[in-house]
């Protein structure tokens, strides 16, 4: 914004959301969906990141009991997809995803891995968002990116 513009920030300039996102809110966007069959839980949200939970479970895991990688995956771009729709004007704008990666560090068997996704860069048509996956010991399992294309709604 150009020094001296009367336009009215729609949120605190220390979040990066354009209003603080509501848990019950982000949880039921995800019912009969991937994220619900998956038991992902919203769990926390803060200036600059949220959270999320997963279950270790029979769904989750793949044939050697341990925590499948594309679970992973799923917990990592959920997150980061609705960062950032939380951070666009979703009437006029809306994500997709182009690319996502990431890096298995720890396998996990049981319990609960939490994702926090922060930002890298919040651009005017391109988003990068890194999620940290951790165990229920808070040893860190897997890390992602995902970069998001900002495209005009027509």
């Amino acid at each position: 914004m150009k020094p001296g513009s009367k336009k009215k920030l729609l949120y605190d300039k220390n979040m990066i959301f354009r209003s603080k996102p509501d848990l019950d809110f982000l949880n039921k966007m995800g019912q009969n969906t991937m994220v619900e069959h998956l038991g992902i839980k919203f769990t926390a949200v803060g200036d600059d990141y949220l959270e999320a939970t997963m279950p270790v479970t029979d769904k989750t895991k793949q044939p050697l009991g341990l925590l499948h990688g594309g679970a992973n995956v799923v917990l990592a771009e959920t997150l980061g997809s609705v960062a950032g729709m939380l951070v666009i004007d979703p009437t006029k704008q809306f994500c997709v995803g182009l690319e996502i990666n990431a890096n298995h560090l720890k396998s996990v068997r049981e319990g609960v891995v939490t994702g926090i996704v922060k930002p890298v860069h919040i651009g005017k048509n391109t988003q990068v968002w890194e999620i940290k996956i951790h165990t229920s010991e808070k040893k860190l399992s897997c890390i992602s990116r995902l970069t998001l294309a900002v495209l005009e709604k027509k």
